[in-house]
């Protein structure tokens, strides 16, 4: 049985982690809202879930669901990088640091579970790492198509065009689902402008 005092950390932890609710990303809505960290969390979830049966290779759906809950968790204290913005160079560090100071209060085997399946999504190399990277980054291509195109960066135009391909070539799924958000994203300019 659970005692009180990590269910407190545990209920302390869930009140950290609002800051991704919080937290906003670069991206914005359609309805003109910025996007926070949660909702591109979120999506990346449903992703998972509506795409992982079409995929030409077999992933645990669990583990993908996990290391997308997680991935991003180190924002709240260290913050959101923007994919064409200026990246530190210790990022990596930082958000270990802050993943770990988040962490420190929760059950050692949830902690230690957060950490390693972190570890296996920056590492990329299982193939639900793989998986969970990869819709990481389309999420952000398709949350951009559905925004204002007034919203768009400059950089944005040949984002859109040519972000994520390196993250999904192990897959023909995913480079398949990849060219209908070019096709979507090429529609959106030619409609705008």
């Amino acid at each position: 049985m659970n005692s009180i005092t990590q269910l407190a950390h545990i209920h302390d932890f869930l009140h950290e982690v609002e800051g991704l609710k919080k937290l906003l990303r670069h991206s914005w809505l359609s309805n003109g809202r910025q996007e926070s960290v949660a909702e591109h969390t979120w999506r990346m979830a449903l992703m998972g879930l509506v795409i992982y049966k079409e995929l030409d290779f077999k992933v645990d759906i669990e583990k993908v669901l996990k290391m997308i809950l997680i991935h991003d968790l180190a924002e709240v204290y260290a913050g959101d990088s923007w994919a064409f913005g200026d990246i530190p160079a210790n990022k990596h560090e930082q958000e270990f640091a802050a993943l770990k100071k988040l962490t420190k209060d929760l059950p050692e085997y949830t902690a230690k579970e957060f950490i390693e399946l972190w570890h296996e999504f920056e590492a990329r190399v299982t193939p639900e790492a793989k998986f969970a990277v990869a819709l990481d980054k389309l999420e952000v291509l398709i949350q951009h198509n559905e925004a204002d195109i007034r919203s768009w960066d400059e950089k944005e135009y040949d984002f859109n065009y040519s972000y994520a391909y390196d993250k999904v070539e192990f897959s023909r799924t995913l480079r398949i689902f990849r060219d209908l958000i070019l096709e979507e994203t090429i529609e959106k300019i030619e409609k705008e402008i």
